[in-house]
Formats: structure tokens, C-alpha cells, sequence
């Protein structure tokens, strides 16, 4: 049986197939049109991949993608430090920033608990999370992690370890039950902020 595509080609449908949300025919339609793109173009796009691999980190902070050794948001002496906003990755940090509605601090926890997967507590950054709570003045922590099974059992862990030292509350949700924070719109996340409740 003869291949349809030249074995570069091949090669490149089979790597972008690797990136979510991108199936055998969206790989294609990807592949060809970079092939149609000016030399230096797909150049530039292929130093952007390596140098975005190479050079973005996590804050040593708040664990959110950085460049630097602490992120832009840590730095930022606006923000309300005292108040920090749990989420469960650097996607749900876009989320919220794009409200505009928030001002504080963030602490990314990497994943949430699932047990399911192999997944426990000392896999994510929840001792960072409860060191740096104890340690510094924080009036608040909000957490905003998206309504799961498993978002469910990290918020009450997370809520349990965090309570001795500060107010814990969650964000209201007008999201359903398995919707992921990243996918709702800035009104509704403005709302669900504005909306938070104490955990139980």
C-alpha cells in the first residue's frame, strides 16, 4: 500500500497530532498550510516552539508559567497580597485575568487530586501553598478550582489544610457541574468571584 503523504510530511501530521484538540484532519489542514508559509515564517514559528520550551518556567512563588524566577503577578506591587486566589492551572489564571475583576495574588496547584490517576496531594503545590499561607499575612483565600469529582475532593483538602490560618471561601458558580473554569465566559467568572461563599 502506497502513502498518500511524503515522509516529512508524515512526520510533521504525526507531531501535531500530538497537541490537544487536534485530530488527523486538523493535523493536516495545519501541515499544509505551514508548508505554504514563507521560509522564514515557519522558521520564526519553529524558534518560538523551542525558545517557549526552553525559557517559560514557574514562578517560584505561586508556581503560574514565568520566564522569570518570580512571575509578573508576584512582582506587581498593586496587587493585594494578602489575598490569594487557588487554582488548579496557569489556563484558570488567563481565565481570571481576563475579568479584570481581580486583584490579588495567585497559587497554581499543577493538576487536582485524583487518585484515579496516580495523582495525590504531594504531587501538586499544596505544601508550598499552605507554607507560604502560615507564613505571611493572608486576609483570604479564595479557591477557584472547577466543580469535578475531583475538583471537589481538592478544594476540601485544600479548604481543611488552609483553615487554621485564614479565612477560606470558594467562588459561586453559575459554571455546571464538570464545566472547567477556562472555558467560561469574563461575566460569569466575574460573577462567580464576586459571589464567593465561605467553605464549609
Amino acid at each position: 500500500m502506497t502513502t498518500v503523504y511524503t515522509r516529512p510530511l508524515a512526520r510533521l501530521i504525526e507531531q501535531l497530532q500530538h497537541l490537544p484538540g487536534i485530530g488527523p484532519k486538523s493535523a493536516q489542514r495545519l501541515a499544509l498550510h505551514i508548508l505554504k508559509r514563507p521560509e522564514d515564517e515557519v522558521k520564526a514559528l519553529a524558534i518560538a516552539l523551542v525558545e517557549a520550551k526552553q525559557q517559560v518556567g514557574y514562578c517560584s512563588v505561586c508556581f503560574h508559567l514565568s520566564a522569570e524566577p518570580v512571575c509578573e503577578i508576584c512582582r506587581a506591587p498593586n496587587r493585594d497580597s494578602n489575598l490569594i486566589c487557588v487554582v488548579a492551572d496557569s489556563r484558570d489564571v488567563i481565565a481570571l485575568e481576563k475579568t479584570r475583576e481581580y486583584r490579588g495574588k495567585y497559587h497554581v496547584l499543577g493538576g487536582l487530586i485524583s487518585p484515579m490517576d496516580g495523582i495525590g496531594p504531594e504531587q501538586l503545590h499544596i505544601q508550598p501553598l499552605v507554607r507560604r499561607v502560615s507564613q505571611q499575612k493572608t486576609d483570604e483565600v479564595i479557591i477557584a478550582i472547577s466543580p469535578s469529582v475531583e475538583g471537589e475532593t481538592t478544594t476540601l483538602y485544600v479548604g481543611h489544610l488552609l483553615k487554621p490560618f485564614t479565612r477560606v471561601t470558594r467562588i459561586a458558580f453559575g459554571l455546571p457541574m464538570g464545566g472547567d473554569l477556562e472555558y467560561a465566559d469574563e461575566v460569569t467568572l466575574a460573577r462567580a468571584l464576586e459571589g464567593r461563599r465561605e467553605l464549609d
